[in-house]
Parts: structure tokens; sequence; C-alpha cells
């Protein structure tokens, strides 16, 4: 596994040359912005004083550098700075009027308290792309209301099909409306990007968590509500009780896929059970679907016969989507994820030895790549002012004042 030395060098991705102001904390925004920053725009996450909130959030070795801020930060300078105060919002100001997008997760009217909502911003960036990754359209009576993972994935639905699949609400093990909205967001601030190429006006763009993940739900779940009045009601019933779930092997689980009557036929006769081929009619792809739950009832029970490996030979052997189910700590031997480099050691200037997963798209001529790792508290901060023609006693003063913050040694 090749070693990655974790220093910055120069920007190859396709955003090398756009500058990012990133006012984003948590997961949703740096998820966002760190995929900009992969993608090769000089990022620069503006932090409180006092850090992001997930600084401390996941596995440390040191403190304020968690494992989850560690993989949702990378490629990014951190500023620290106390936007309450008048020269910190200056300092935010002087940036914007050098910057091609502004993005924040705040509660528009506590942005719009400090001073930089859109108007402010376009005041010293006529054709700055403003994004807000907000919890709940402002248009709606919902949108002051906070909003984490957890609440969307409530109030979006999700919560709602595990009821329905399983008997018990719950949520899905993954900060599934976080990281979705913020790839959401990367589409939205690219589209505006482009939009501004072609036209030289900048925007502002919105993007909610609650009515993109109804949007994504929903894609599948429409139903009967798709028509009107409704046919049905609504939800996929193949995924909500189609019966397909992991199947126990003699050693483990498996998922496996037999996808056409074909394949249901061929897999049974593989395996000796040519009375199941013959109990079940499989003539087209709607008789398939009307049986589905007694196929996939057969099949687990005949899974436990054999192994895992052997199960993904006999698919292989068949053309049948399978694999085992692997569980995450062992993704890093996954053969694959190996072959292809997905996960790569890195040495961290304050951190040490880590390991992360590289970016994974794959740009023919501007590769992505992992240029520096999560910074310390306010790491760049006299860089960044100096950047601006701030000189040495003018950041002394500040630094001394409170109104920025340059990082402590981690102990």
């Amino acid at each position: 596994m090749e070693t990655q030395t974790s220093t910055s060098s120069a920007a190859t991705g396709p955003l090398q040359g756009i500058r990012v102001l990133d006012l984003t904390s948590v997961v949703l925004g740096p998820v966002a912005t760190q995929i900009l920053g992969d993608y090769g725009a000089d990022v620069i996450k503006v932090e409180p004083i006092e850090g992001d909130l997930m600084r401390a959030n996941g596995v440390s070795r040191h403190a304020g550098m968690s494992s989850i801020f560690l993989a949702i930060n990378r490629n990014k300078r951190s500023l620290a700075v106390d936007l309450k105060t008048a020269e910190g919002r200056q300092i935010l100001l002087e940036l914007a009027a050098e910057t091609d997008v502004f993005v924040h997760n705040m509660r528009v009217p506590a942005i719009e308290r400090l001073g930089l909502g859109y108007e402010a911003l376009r005041a010293v960036r006529p054709d700055i792309v403003y994004c807000a990754a907000t919890g709940f359209g402002q248009s709606g009576p919902h949108r002051a209301k906070p909003a984490f993972d957890d609440i969307i994935q409530a109030a979006s639905g999700i919560a709602g099909l595990m009821w329905q699949s399983t008997g018990t609400a719950d949520y899905v093990p993954t900060l599934m409306a976080d990281k979705t909205t913020g790839i959401v967001t990367v589409n939205a601030i690219l589209a505006a990007l482009f939009h501004r190429e072609r036209s030289g006006a900048g925007q502002y763009v919105e993007v909610p968590m609650l009515e993109t993940m109804v949007e994504f739900t929903m894609t599948e779940h429409m139903g009967g509500l798709a028509f009107e009045p409704p046919t049905a009601p609504a939800g996929y019933g193949r995924v909500v009780s189609g019966g397909r779930k992991p199947a126990p092997t003699s050693d483990g689980y498996i998922a496996m896929l037999p996808y056409s009557p074909q394949q249901w036929l061929a897999l049974f006769r593989r395996v000796g059970r040519e009375d199941l081929a013959r109990a079940y009619d499989l003539s087209d792809r709607h008789k398939l679907n009307a049986a589905v739950r007694d196929l996939y009832r057969e099949l687990n029970g005949l899974t436990p016969t054999r192994s895992s490996a052997e199960w993904v030979a006999i698919c292989d052997e068949l053309d049948i989507p399978a694999t085992q189910i692997w569980q995450i700590d062992e993704l890093p031997e996954h053969p694959h994820l190996k072959a292809v480099g997905m996960f790569q050691a890195m040495d961290h200037p304050s951190e040490g030895a880590l390991l992360a997963t590289r970016p994974a798209t794959l740009f023919g001529a501007t590769p992505a790549q992992i240029r520096s790792g999560a910074p310390l508290l306010g790491q760049h901060s006299g860089e960044i002012l100096a950047e601006l023609g701030y000189d040495a006693g003018r950041i002394e003063r500040l630094r001394s004042a409170g109104i920025v913050k340059e990082p402590v040694p981690p102990r």
C-alpha cells in the first residue's frame, strides 16, 4: 500500500483555481467542501475559535483531530476567526471579495445576524456562487428549525420505511441524510459555477436537507401516489417486503441476486433442485415478481448448506450477481478495493500514520487527489491573513485579542 505524504502540493483537479470559502461544520457541509477540495479547489475552512464540533466526535489520537474530522476535512486550510466581532466579519468579507464559492450550513436567520447573508457577500463579489445547505426549505414553516441526520431520516420517510419493513422504526446506521445532501450540494455548486462560466453571473443556491432526502427516498417509493387519484399506497413492495435479505451460509452471509427467470431456473438446477425449478411458473418477469418472496424463502433454505465462497463461485459460473457480506473492518482487505488502491496510507504532520479512503471519482486529464490532511484548528490563519495583505504586527494583534487563533501543538 503506497503512503501519501500529507503535505500541500499543487492541485491537479478540474477545480484548480477555484476558491471556496467554507463556513460549514459537522458533516453535511464538510463532506461537500472536501469533495470540492479533492477536485482541486482551494478550500478555506472558516472555523469558530473553539473549532468545528466534529473535531471531538469519533476516535482520536489527539484532542481536536477525531477520526470523523480527519475523514471529511482533508484538502482544506483552516482559518479560526471570531465572526461575532467586527474585525472578524471584515476578514471574512475581504476573503469573500477574492472567492468564487461561499457555502454554509447554518440556519439562515443566524447567518443573516452575522451580516454574512447573500446580499452582503454579493456586495463585495457580485458574481459569487452563494450556497446555503439548510435543514428545511426557506419557503416552508419549518425553515428555522434545527436539523440533524436523525431528524431528516425520520421526517423524510427513511425511518418509517424501516418500520414498515421490519416492524420497528429505526435509522439507517450511516449518516445517510448528511452525506447524500452533501453530494447534492456539490452538484448544485458545480452547476452554478457552470452557469457563471457561460453567463458571468453568480447566484444564490439553496440545498434543503428534507426536500433533498424526500426526493431521494420517493424515487422508487412513490408507488400508487404517482397517479391522481392514488391507485395504491406508496412504497416499492419489492424493497419494503420483497424477501431480499442477506442469506445465511455455513460460514457467514451472502448477497445473491438472481435477476431473471432464467437465472433462478439455472441456479436451482445447478444445485440439484430440479423440483424447485418445476415448482414455479417463471415464464415471464410478471410471474417472477409475483413469486419473488417465495423464491427468496426457498433460497434462504438452501444457502446454509454451502460456504459463502462456494456460493460466490456458483454465482460467478452462472453470471448471477453475488458477494459475501463484508464487515466494515474487513474492507481494506477487499481484493477489488486493494487492487484499485481505495485505502491509502498517509503520513499526517500531527497525527502520524493514518489510513484514508481516496477520492473515488477518476478524472482522466485532471485527477482528484489528497494534497493535504485535515488541518489543525487555525493552522493556516496567519498564512491566509498574510495573503490578504495583513502584516505580521496586525496578525499578532488579532491573535492577542482572540479574534483569530493559531494551533496549539497536540499533546
